[in-house]
């Protein structure tokens, strides 16, 4: 847990989503490349932190979210604005894509 990002669950999704820009994490505990985007989503979420939301959303815990996304692999990233979605990237991305992504939503 972080105080630079939001842990969301199906339960808040919706009600926090639905405005602003948000960039969405979906990974899970045991998968090696989500561990290793972690620390890079936590630096751009507190670099980013006045600009843009950010979320992580643990697919073990939150398939419903998963599916609603059709998230097929992790790490993914979506870019929500205002609620739709304007990207999404698969797998492990460097910190300079990530800010560059973050900027564009």
């Amino acid at each position: 847990m972080s105080e630079h990002y939001t842990e969301l669950t199906s339960k808040d999704f919706d009600s926090k989503t639905k405005k602003g820009k948000w960039v969405l994490d979906f990974w899970a505990t045991w998968c090696g490349p989500c561990r290793m985007l972690a620390p890079v989503f936590e630096e751009v979420a507190k670099e980013m932190k006045s600009k843009v939301n950010f979320g992580k959303i643990d697919i073990d815990g939150q398939q419903e979210l998963a599916e609603k996304f059709e998230v097929m692999s992790i790490p993914t990233l979506i870019f929500l604005k205002d609620g739709k979605i304007v990207e999404r990237i698969a797998g492990l991305i460097s910190k300079d894509e990530l800010i560059s992504l973050s900027k564009g939503i």
